[in-house]
């Protein structure tokens, strides 16, 4: 059985955003199809209309939090510095925010990579989701146009590949470890990007 958080003092006893790490934790450990709200109070240590003081239902609640890594996401594609400049630069900004999202978001990243599209809820997220793969495939296009990365390997396959690694840090990293999120960018950019760029050489060829 689950341990029992205890709740603070007052009613209903958790602000909102402490609700919805709880709940984030539990959506990742049980599956959001079999958390109830009834699994979310025991946790809480509160009643269930106390969670409803809240949140109006379950669905919000993932709605927040798929939005809290989205949000953040595609916070990184508006950003100046991925909208000006050489486009491998702008992508080395994208793919270097994504790790640090990843990383400062981790619980609310973890969630979004596992759903599914079970409710209307997921399947928007899903949307966002497959948006933000598409924005990064142009900019993976758009750095072989310009010469910057190589262009005989589909640009989709290199972002799915890309993101790959990059979404399976979720399983692994730990915040407390040695490797500074700096030095995790670093080296996700490392392998992501080194083996695209074109050679000096081929860069001068007519």
């Amino acid at each position: 059985m689950s341990e029992l958080i205890e709740p603070r003092r007052g009613r209903p006893g958790y602000d909102q955003r402490r609700i919805l790490e709880v709940a984030v934790t539990a959506f990742i450990e049980f599956g959001y199809d079999a958390t109830s709200m009834g699994v979310l109070a025991e946790r809480l240590g509160l009643s269930k209309s106390a969670i409803y003081h809240h949140f109006s239902s379950k669905d919000e609640i993932l709605q927040r939090a798929l939005n809290e890594a989205l949000d953040a996401l595609e916070a990184l594609l508006t950003d100046e510095q991925a909208r000006a400049g050489r486009a491998a630069d702008r992508l080395a900004y994208v793919l270097r925010g994504a790790v640090h999202v990843l990383v400062d978001k981790l619980p609310f990243v973890t969630l979004l990579l596992r759903v599914r599209g079970n409710t209307e809820v997921e399947r928007e997220a899903l949307r966002r989701r497959r948006e933000f793969d598409r924005a990064v495939t142009a900019l993976f296009v758009e750095a072989g146009q310009e010469g910057s990365l190589r262009s005989d390997i589909d640009a989709r396959v290199v972002e799915r590949l890309v993101f790959g690694m990059i979404n399976s840090i979720v399983e692994w990293y730990r915040p407390e470890g040695r490797e500074s999120v700096d030095r995790l960018a670093d080296d996700v950019l490392a392998i992501a990007l080194d083996g695209l760029r074109m050679p000096a050489v081929a860069r001068v060829l007519p």
